[in-house]
């Protein structure tokens, strides 16, 4: 695969692993949200998938973010008679977002667009010093 090839690639993940930041830092934002009305449903939890595409154009096979769906994960229920929200039994609906899981995909993202980012910093070394060669 040429220089040009891997940058392209590492760059298609650069661009999916942003979709993914973007759509979990909604979720740590949305956490522990409620219905606001009663029998109403909170912020629910999205999840984003991956595909992978092929490129005809540079004749390889990258990544990218595709549709985003909803985590069908029942909602948490708290006890709060005195909001608005509250069902007959004082119950009110809350978000379906779990902090800790949200964190660990973070830092999962992290790791994958760092990883990304330093396949791209070497295929550009190389390229530097291919150039450098020639000269």
């Amino acid at each position: 695969m040429d220089l040009t090839k891997s940058m392209f690639v590492s760059a298609a993940g650069l661009r999916a692993q942003a979709a993914r930041i973007r759509i979990i830092s909604e979720n740590i934002a949305n956490q522990g949200t409620v219905a606001s009305t009663p029998g109403g449903d909170p912020y629910r939890r999205k999840l984003i998938t991956f595909e992978s595409e092929l490129d005809r154009a540079m004749g390889v096979d990258v990544v990218k973010a595709g549709r985003v769906r909803f985590d069908e994960k029942e909602f948490d229920k708290d006890y709060d008679p005195t909001n608005p929200a509250a069902d007959s039994d004082g119950y009110v609906k809350v978000s379906n977002v779990n902090g800790l899981i949200e964190l660990m995909d973070m830092r999962q993202a992290q790791r994958t667009y760092q990883a990304n980012l330093n396949a791209l910093e070497g295929s550009r070394r190389m390229a530097v010093q291919t150039l450098q060669l020639l000269r």
